[in-house]
């Protein structure tokens, strides 16, 4: 996550936070904003599309890999939450099981975070069918591409994809927001999706300490210049940030940063 550094005073002082400060782009706060004014996925995902076109990566694709517990929305897609490929790619996607042999699909549980998808074929010896996959994709407008794995508890995977319909698009420059964009996509999804998750909205409580940390990782420090900041030590900064991972319910750093942003906890 690209996030906007901030003089750190050696006095322990809290810095100046708020939702934009977790990206330069002001679109990104404006999707945080609108996200948490939206019960509709439709609404939601048509917000991500329009904030990703922002950063000429307008093609845009959500989908759980892995199911850990029977889906709750009607019409549930399994392959594919929702997507706004080209309609004929899509036709030809579902219609040839592509995402039996899709190289992205394949991958993406295995790899920590963001990927381009042109790099996935300097990286792995792909089968031929597999280049197949990519290839077309190409040529059906999908250039550029890259996706961000989603990882959530009980080994739920889930991803988004982006990619660009323009030959001179940049993905290693736009990564780090389109990675932040992502997450508080899914964050939100997920909200909307099982609303007894979120029952707690009033319940989650974190301490000062933990929100101070959390502050701090989000303006891209790492446990030790927090423990230096806060004149703690880099332990205890990491069981403060533990802490508030498992109490927020997420598995991650990142996660937990966009979770108590929705929740108006920091």
């Amino acid at each position: 996550m690209e996030l906007a550094s901030t003089h750190a005073q050696s006095n322990g002082s809290k810095p100046a936070f708020s939702a934009g400060h977790l990206t330069r782009h002001m679109d990104l706060f404006s999707f945080i904003e609108c996200a948490k004014r939206t019960n509709s996925i439709k609404a939601l995902f048509d917000l991500l599309v329009s904030c990703a076109s922002e950063e000429g990566f307008g093609e845009v694709a959500y989908g759980a890999l892995t199911f850990a517990e029977p889906p709750r929305l009607q019409g549930y897609l399994p392959r594919a939450v929702t997507v706004n490929f080209p309609a004929d790619w899509c036709h030809r996607y579902f219609d040839r099981n592509y995402h039996v042999i899709d190289p992205v699909v394949r991958r993406t549980p295995m790899l920590p975070g963001p990927f381009l998808w042109d790099e996935l074929a300097k990286q792995y010896q792909l089968q031929a069918a597999e280049h197949v996959v990519l290839d077309e994709a190409r040529e059906a407008g999908l250039k550029h591409g890259m996706s961000i794995p989603l990882f959530g508890p009980f080994g739920r995977v889930s991803v988004v994809s982006f990619a660009s319909p323009f030959d001179d698009a940049d993905p290693q420059y736009r990564m780090s927001h389109l990675n932040a964009l992502a997450w508080h996509f899914h964050v939100a999804f997920a909200e909307i999706a099982r609303p007894s998750d979120i029952s707690c909205n009033g319940k989650v409580t974190i301490s000062e300490r933990e929100k101070d940390c959390l502050r701090w990782v989000a303006e891209g420090k790492s446990s030790w210049e927090i423990g230096m900041i806060l004149r703690v030590s880099e332990n205890t900064v990491n069981f403060h940030l533990k802490n508030a991972i498992r109490k927020l319910g997420t598995t991650n750093r990142t996660q937990a940063i966009v979770r108590a942003i929705r929740l108006n906890l920091v």
